[in-house]
């Protein structure tokens, strides 16, 4: 095993470990909601996205408890975006992570309300002093990841790819898109453990710079698995987006173009690190991984 993927299996443990308390079985009928949150939120495999925050914190010498947090509140975001977008209305995927998706492991209603609650929650982990004892800093942290997740940001990027459905996009186009969809999170993760740990205005602009061209590749590459991986590795149904004409990096460029691309952003990602010397050596290793991932 190499030093990086020991680096994110550590921090997936934490990650996990950390979701489990902040989401306490109950009984009774608020139960099942919890369950269905417990469902789409726990054994998620690698956990990127706090990956980010918790590497980008520990540059700036963040204690580990408070990039967890912010990590376990964006992971909440991506949980419940996932859970909705499984449904009906949207995907209408049966499987996630290689298990039922939770409208099909309980139902419609249930996955709505528990991606609701996971979204809810995430601001309520952010808004709490354990996170950080600078209220400033809590504000900016919900503040950023609000717009990240909200209209001008994944919600918004995911209409625009529901509308690209009808749509011929060029290469701009698909990349707006996917900045928003895909990469306002991921660039959120790094931003937000560079708050965390107290990064100057210019070191997060860096660390924004850095997540821009990740979350591009990251979406390049997430195209080509959905065209030529393997359903069992990825733990979910490939060939989606052909199948419902999707707009895709792999659509317009090919699969060698995209692969190309994807590359190219890839070495800008870790150019982007420059500034940050050896300790930066974790988020370069992130970059490497998502240009190399199975799933």
């Amino acid at each position: 095993m190499t030093a990086f993927e020991n680096r994110i299996k550590e921090s997936a443990t934490l990650v996990e470990d950390a979701l489990d308390r902040l989401l306490p079985r109950r009984s009774g009928p608020l139960g099942r909601v919890v369950d269905a949150m417990r469902h789409g939120a726990l054994d998620g495999g690698k956990r990127l996205r706090p990956f980010l925050v918790i590497a980008a914190a520990d540059m700036f010498g963040a204690p580990r408890m408070r990039s967890i947090r912010t990590g376990c509140a964006v992971e909440m975001i991506h949980c419940y975006s996932l859970i909705h977008d499984d449904l009906p209305a949207m995907d209408d995927s049966d499987l996630r992570r290689g298990r039922p998706s939770v409208h099909k492991a309980f139902d419609d209603a249930t996955a709505i309300l528990a991606g609701d609650a996971l979204l809810t929650q995430a601001f309520e982990i952010l808004a709490d002093a354990e996170t950080h004892p600078d209220a400033n800093v809590r504000c900016r942290l919900a503040l950023e990841l609000a717009k990240a997740s909200g209209r001008e940001g994944m919600v918004g990027g995911q209409m625009i790819d529901i509308y690209a459905e009808q749509k011929d996009f060029d290469l701009a186009g698909i990349e707006e898109l996917q900045r928003l969809k895909t990469g306002a999170i991921i660039r959120f993760s790094a931003m937000g453990g560079g708050i965390v740990g107290g990064a100057s205005d210019a070191e997060v602009d860096a660390l924004r710079l850095y997540a821009e061209d990740l979350g591009l590749a990251f979406q390049i590459v997430d195209d080509l698995l959905d065209a030529f991986g393997d359903a069992q590795a990825l733990g979910k149904p490939v060939g989606q987006d052909a199948d419902m004409d999707k707009a895709t990096f792999v659509k317009l460029l090919g699969a060698q173009g995209a692969r190309s691309e994807a590359k190219k952003l890839v070495e800008r990602a870790k150019d982007r690190l420059a500034p940050f010397g050896a300790s930066a050596e974790p988020l370069k290793g992130a970059a490497d991984f998502v240009f190399v991932r199975k799933n």
